[in-house]
């Protein structure tokens, strides 16, 4: 088995930092990688944007995960991936933290 991992942490506009990980397992020839978009903190449209930058940027088959606070966006980001015709894989929250992954 193969793994690949690379991280890059950026901060756009000196206004928040977005943590994007990308790990990839080879398996029988297939490639799955996981992307990872902190927006905890952040409020609308911060979520909904980065979510959407992530699904562009990712290959097909990637799963991306959002993890924020914001109540409103947690609804909105499922409305959203269904409209861009990717597929919501699970959503969890605990202690106020929600997690969406999302394949693309």
């Amino acid at each position: 088995m193969e793994v690949l991992i690379t991280e890059i942490s950026c901060c756009f506009n000196n206004k928040y930092s977005i943590k994007l990980t990308s790990l990839g397992k080879k398996i029988r020839g297939d490639l799955m990688a996981e992307v990872k978009v902190d927006v905890k903190g952040e409020t609308c449209p911060v979520p909904l944007v980065e979510m959407r930058k992530a699904i562009k940027n990712a290959s097909e088959g990637e799963i991306i995960e959002v993890e924020g606070t914001h109540p409103a966006s947690k609804k909105e980001i499922p409305m959203a991936v269904e409209a861009l015709g990717s597929e919501i894989v699970d959503i969890q929250e605990t202690n106020g933290v929600w997690k969406i992954k999302i394949r693309k």
